[in-house]
């Protein structure tokens, strides 16, 4: 399969961003959030929403 350029250069940021932070997770939202900030953007944040509020029936077994 072709690989898409777009998508190796977004894997190849993403990948050097982590290893701007030895790959910890915690300093890397940081570093996310304060990018956000300093953008002046207005983000919308959205309530999570849970499996548990969702009212799934077991899948039903026909012959």
């Amino acid at each position: 399969m072709k690989e898409d350029p777009l998508v190796a250069e977004v894997r190849r940021i993403r990948q050097e961003h982590a290893a701007r932070f030895d790959y910890d997770l915690d300093l890397i939202v940081e570093d996310l959030k304060a990018q956000e900030q300093a953008s002046g953007r207005q983000y919308i944040r959205l309530p999570s929403r849970r499996l548990a509020d969702q009212k799934m029936e077991p899948p039903t077994v026909t012959d």
